[in-house]
């Protein structure tokens, strides 16, 4: 993996999107080739029309991030590849249009857009099939020694076997005695040069996996495995790269403390990060406060109640804050006044409501709340004040949380269903805390574009 902005990209995904970003350029330079040989029109040089032609493969490009065009899926399924790749042109078609005309003359013209996207699909197609079948992935994954062969490593081994896994373990290392939990591993003492067996089996990265480090640590072997240009890293570290969150099980207080991170308090942040909250949030209320109005009205004909609620949530540095919602559930949703976990098929939740939260309309007035300030276009989701004291009990952490503003969607709502218990909790907070600890404007803007993915596909939405 490379580390882009302090979040971690998958070399393969890195290489297919420089890719695409070749082929789309490609595209739209010989759709304008084909329109204008048949106009005979003087056809000219790259140079003479860089703005339309880099428009278009910056637009699409964006498109394909943003309908999950490079998820783990991108080069093992032909059809997943097909779908996401065709709701990308047709997203593409609608980010150029905004571009035409916000910018008049930086895009295409309509008749060259029409031969550029029909080119851009077969060449998008054309690479995935080619990638998919040719080459071969294995070649991008890192090679790892683990050092350990208990649960820990266990943990790792099971990481491997995903579909979307990013290394290949070349072998495991018995630290002490005692019964291991992996088969094959080879005992420390029996190994007598263990940079040599890092060398042997053309190992890049060493991770610790020890379940007890006092007198297992081989502090003098890592030193000079370091010093040679193989990378060492802990559990914790590692499985924060891999899995896009901080992994609860295995992170203590003083890797918190030393570990890198937690810089959103930053001036230079903080003011890119509000700027950007307003402009976003008043554009927002401006697009869509006619179909915030028009659903106000369906859900006031279906039932009693208001048609906008208030509810009070926790904020940044635990304030409490109240945020303002399309009503999706009966005015008596809560008539012992008790806060209670929405379930899947609630029966509280009424049938305008059931599409507004599929589609995530219930959301929109929270723009309100991110233009006065009390929350950010993307952080952690706002949590009521009953659900927070209860949870900060039950999980270690769980205030950390709170150190970032939370959000309309965030890292959490972009990687993981809708939760509504303890344990979807946890795994929520897992993705907050990897938020708050690696938040740069480069991850705002990547949530923003896969917050497009789960409304078109809203696979978890209760």
């Amino acid at each position: 993996m490379i580390r882009l902005f302090k979040h971690y990209i998958p070399y393969p995904v890195l290489f297919l999107g420089l890719i695409d970003f070749l082929l789309l350029l490609a595209a739209a330079e010989i759709g304008w080739i084909l329109r204008a040989l048949q106009i005979n029109m003087q056809i000219g040089s790259l140079f003479d029309r860089p703005a339309p032609i880099f428009s278009f493969a910056f637009a699409l490009q964006l498109a394909l991030i943003a309908v999950g065009g490079y998820g783990s899926e991108a080069l093992q399924s032909l059809r997943f590849a097909v779908a996401r790749t065709l709701v990308a042109i047709s997203l593409g078609v609608i980010f150029l249009s905004l571009l035409a005309f916000a910018m008049p003359g930086v895009t295409l013209w309509r008749s060259n857009s029409l031969y550029a996207m029909v080119l851009a699909i077969v060449f998008l197609m054309i690479i995935r099939i080619l990638l998919g079948t040719v080459i071969d992935i294995d070649v991008f994954k890192r090679r790892l020694l683990i050092l350990g062969a208990g649960p820990r490593a266990r943990r790792i081994a099971a990481l491997e076997k995903r579909s979307d896994s990013g290394f290949i373990i070349a072998g495991y290392v018995q630290m002490v005695d005692g019964p291991g939990r992996i088969d094959g591993a080879v005992r420390r003492q029996d190994i007598d040069n263990l940079l040599q067996h890092v060398t042997d089996l053309e190992v890049s990265e060493v991770v610790l996996a020890l379940e007890e480090r006092r007198n297992s640590l081989p502090v003098a072997d890592l030193l000079t495995i370091k010093t040679t240009g193989v990378h060492v890293n802990d559990m914790s570290t590692f499985l924060e790269r891999e899995t896009g969150r901080v992994d609860l099980g295995s992170v203590n207080p003083s890797w918190f403390i030393f570990s890198d991170g937690f810089s959103s308090g930053r001036r230079l942040s903080k003011l890119f990060k509000r700027g950007f909250d307003i402009f976003l949030s008043f554009l927002l209320l401006v697009l869509t406060g006619p179909v915030i109005l028009f659903f106000a009205l369906l859900i006031k004909l279906e039932s009693e109640g208001g048609a906008f609620f208030r509810q009070e949530r926790v904020g940044l540095y635990g304030q409490k804050f109240n945020i303002l919602k399309l009503r999706s559930m009966r005015a008596d949703a809560e008539s012992a006044g008790e806060a209670v976990w929405a379930a899947e098929n609630d029966p509280r939740i009424t049938r305008v409501g059931r599409f507004i939260r599929k589609v995530r309309i219930d959301e929109l007035p929270q723009a309100w709340s991110v233009l006065k300030g009390e929350m950010s276009f993307v952080g952690p989701r706002p949590e009521r004040p009953q659900f927070v004291a209860d949870l900060q009990t039950k999980m270690p952490y769980y205030a950390e949380r709170h150190i970032v503003k939370p959000g309309i969607t965030g890292w959490a709502q972009i990687n993981y269903p809708y939760g509504a218990s303890i344990e979807d909790s946890r795994h929520k907070l897992e993705y907050d805390l990897y938020y708050a600890k690696n938040y740069t404007p480069f991850l705002d803007l990547l949530i923003i574009l896969q917050t497009i993915r789960v409304v078109l596909w809203p696979e978890g939405v209760r």
